[in-house]
């Protein structure tokens, strides 16, 4: 039973609307976040009208603000716009739905000067514009605003987007749109891309920036920004229409070879119902395997592959990706389609190319996932000397995953891991390398026998010869043993 002093609902009903309403100015008296919380909740409880004042009057001034939003900050910045954005949705749109995508406009809106003085590495502030201009689809339709009007609005808004505040507004307002405002709308982005940018003459060109190639030049920049928005646009206007050509259109031939977008391509020509051109799409781009071959062209040829009743290439490529990338979803893809007996077999088969694969980090990577421990184990102890003690991302998860059954394979990963860190003087995963070390201590106790390797004693004395004078090693060290 929860404490009478535990600030949940019940208990803080019963200190009575007096006293909550006096602990609740005292709080607000020296936050303003807080403040301003209040202020929202009261306007709304004073009608819908005087809600939208409160709202639009914050975030006139969110637009205004000319200060740094620095890290510290961008957290009660988040806080407060998702805030207004609920009180738009809840206290005005139930009422006056017109203004309501007004304010969640202007909301968005607020995009533009919030980046633009702010760094939103955790990508919190960039969540809640994304959601409320999600939020306008709805809106828009419940106010039954004019397509015309609206294409104009939305065409204006992404030609001049500079953060990406407004990307896909195009799809989240085509349900409204409609026919007639996606006309409008491919109509001013195909009169934007066909307007020349104004070059001036090179003694006049403004420089930016500088790059590989020399000075960037804001023309350049504005030329880039035109094509990339412009075919943005017109490929969103393609797939809410359903024009699957419209939207190949917008690449040019040697586009068309990128794997991704020939991925992309194929998808909708299978949608469409059009399985051999997809296939024509896939083949046209497809990647040297050496170099790389993303999975998602991968997945998108085998699905074309069975849309055309071709599965037993579908399975024969399958495998093929596996022996070649060792990619977990294709194999249990392919073992699906088999029968039990088969199905054992060809595992079998997988997990002996497994440990003779080129790359072991990323064979011990697979193995582990499956979970296949005893083959992880084994290729461990066999492979030893192919670790790469810099790729902890793999090691480590692997030594965790070892340690309860494979103490000798676990303890082989987790001197790799350390004579990487103490090799390479990476003063930043000392503490890590001390506590691996200590881990080793307490996985000896489990081995009765290290083959050809050294014992724990040995080692750590083997660490202090060579790495001795790493006094920030062997504290950290001291310090979780």
């Amino acid at each position: 039973m929860a404490s009478s002093k535990t600030p949940n609902l019940a208990n803080l009903e019963a200190l009575g609307a007096p006293r909550l309403a006096a602990l609740i100015l005292e709080i607000c008296a020296d936050d303003p976040v807080a403040k301003r919380r209040l202020r929202l909740a009261l306007a709304g409880d004073a009608g819908p009208a005087e809600a939208a004042r409160e709202i639009a009057k914050r975030l006139a001034s969110i637009a205004k603000a000319k200060s740094f939003i620095d890290w510290h900050k961008v957290k009660p910045l988040a806080l407060e716009l998702e805030a207004q954005r609920r009180a738009i949705l809840d206290s005005v749109a139930p009422f006056d739905r017109r203004e309501a995508f007004e304010l969640v406009w202007r909301l968005v809106s607020c995009a533009e000067s919030v980046f633009a003085r702010s760094d939103d590495g955790s990508g919190r502030l960039a969540s809640v514009f994304a959601q409320a201009s999600e939020d306008l689809g709805p809106l828009a339709q419940a106010a039954g605003l004019d397509p015309l009007a609206l294409a104009d609005r939305a065409f204006a808004a992404v030609r001049d987007d500079s953060h990406g505040a407004w990307d896909g507004l195009v799809t989240i307002l085509a349900p409204q749109l409609g026919a007639s405002g996606l006309d409008q709308l491919r109509y001013l982005t195909e009169a934007w891309q066909a307007e020349p940018v104004v070059v001036p003459p090179d003694g006049e060109r403004r420089v930016i920036g500088w790059g590989s190639g020399g000075a960037l030049y804001a023309d350049q920049i504005e030329s880039g920004h035109r094509l990339r928005t412009a075919k943005s646009i017109l490929q969103e206007i393609a797939d809410a229409t359903g024009d699957v050509d419209a939207y190949i259109a917008q690449f040019d031939p040697a586009a068309r070879s990128a794997p991704l977008i020939a991925t992309d391509i194929a998808r909708r020509l299978l949608v469409a119902g059009r399985p051999q051109e997809a296939l024509a799409a896939i083949e046209a781009a497809a990647p040297d395997k050496r170099i790389w071959r993303p999975i998602e062209w991968e997945q998108a040829r085998i699905d074309v592959l069975d849309a055309l009743d071709r599965g037993d290439d579908a399975q024969m490529f399958r495998w093929q990706c596996f022996l070649d990338g060792l990619a977990a979803p294709h194999l249990r893809a392919y073992l699906r389609k088999l029968s039990d007996f088969e199905d054992f077999e060809a595992e079998r088969r997988a997990m002996a190319h497994a440990l003779v694969f080129s790359d072991v980090q990323a064979a011990l990577d697979f193995l582990v996932g499956w979970p296949n421990l005893e083959a992880a184990g084994r290729l461990v102890i066999t492979r030893a000397q192919e670790l790469d003690g810099n790729c902890y991302e793999v090691l480590a998860p692997a030594a965790d995953a070892l340690d309860e059954k494979y103490p000798l394979a676990a303890t082989v990963v987790r001197r790799a891991m350390i004579d990487f860190t103490l090799g390479a003087a990476r003063a930043s995963r000392y503490g890590h390398g001390a506590r691996d070390l200590a881990a080793c201590a307490s996985l000896a106790r489990r081995i009765e026998d290290f083959t050809d390797r050294l014992d724990h004693a040995g080692y750590v004395e083997s660490l202090r010869l060579a790495h001795g004078r790493k006094s920030a090693f062997w504290q950290a060290f001291d310090s979780v043993r």
